[in-house]
């Protein structure tokens, strides 16, 4: 009787320990179209940060995107997608917040106030978090790509879609100039004022493009010529929204803040020299594509996030480890 019980406490012990071995940390994204997953296929290269966010982290975090294109912090819970989110906020989860860049349009169903109603939705979403026993992050808006030496004329980022490549030779300075004014210091007033983590976004991109300057900063955002991209055959010149490479480098730049002010996420976050996902969420949705632009004679790490892939040929000089998340597998054939 004592050896069955003993046995038996010992399988309970097991099945805990697997438990425990599984748990993961769910971390919900709510902003707009610069944080936003977007449609991948036909080779669309339009990300937002949150989309490649899933790449710097081991399996023990789970992103769970719900920010939407033209989305402000009043829209977000006027059409209920912000309840959506909050059903399903568990204990130990957290919610990064961002939000500005539609806030500060003039139209009635998106527009708050710095220092008013954006200021009240923020800390909504941060008191509401709280009670569910989730971790909440704030973020201030990332920096539009503005060299301009006057001010940028832009009523609605979403109609930078809608913008062709003119190769025309725009006057530029060589300083970055804000378009986000008061909407970018009211997050940081509402952080201080409840005591919440915050992340200044804006100044990690700041940084970012400023450091790039007017030319090479281009690279981050959907800046495509004619013929550039099949599913763009026109070009487009859009200084707000960020394409593959652009994503991926933001994402791996707001990780690491991230991790600086929520220690307890750094022993989950890595950061892979090549990222390959099904879905998009990587910088290549191609294995073997990955495998051939890996460098000789150097270790290359490659994060396989999801899907069923068949072993890529790797070619003799080259020191590749591949890295299966949980949702990923090899193709056999038996």
């Amino acid at each position: 009787m004592r050896k069955s019980i003993y046995i038996l406490s010992l399988a309970v012990l097991l099945v805990l320990a697997l438990s425990a071995s599984k748990k993961t940390v769910t971390i919900f994204m709510i902003g707009d179209s610069t944080m936003a997953n977007k449609p991948y296929d036909n080779e669309k290269p339009e990300r937002g940060w949150g989309m490649a966010l899933q790449g710097f982290f081991t399996d023990k975090v789970v992103i769970d995107n719900h920010a939407v294109n033209g989305r402000s912090s009043k829209s977000f819970i006027d059409e209920g997608r912000w309840q959506v989110v909050l059903d399903k906020i568990k204990p130990g989860d957290y919610v990064v917040i961002q939000f500005g860049h539609n806030d500060e349009k003039p139209k009635a169903d998106r527009h708050t106030d710095p220092g008013s109603t954006f200021d009240a939705n923020l800390t909504k979403f941060i008191t509401e978090t709280r009670e569910k026993g989730g971790k909440p992050i704030l973020m201030n808006a990332v920096v539009r790509r503005n060299f301009q030496s006057k001010d940028a004329v832009n009523d609605d980022d979403e109609k930078l879609r809608n913008t062709v490549f003119t190769g025309e030779k725009k006057v530029e300075g060589d300083v970055l100039v804000d378009t986000h004014g008061e909407y970018i210091v009211a997050p940081r007033n509402v952080a201080k004022a409840t005591n919440t983590l915050f992340v200044d976004a804006n100044k990690v991109t700041h940084d970012l493009e400023q450091g790039l300057g007017p030319e090479k900063s281009k690279l981050l955002h959907m800046w495509f010529k004619p013929g550039e991209n099949p599913s763009i055959p026109n070009g487009r010149e859009d200084n707000t929204h960020y394409n593959v490479y652009g994503a991926h480098v933001v994402a791996g730049l707001l990780v690491d803040e991230m991790a600086k002010v929520a220690p307890e996420l750094a022993k989950y976050v890595r950061h892979y020299d090549f990222i390959v996902a099904a879905d998009g969420k990587g910088n290549y949705m191609d294995l073997q594509k990955a495998v051939d632009d890996a460098p000789y004679g150097k270790k290359t790490v490659i994060r396989i996030l999801n899907g069923m892939w068949k072993k890529p040929n790797v070619p003799k000089g080259k020191k590749i480890k591949f890295s299966l998340s949980e949702n990923a597998s090899w193709a056999y054939l038996f």
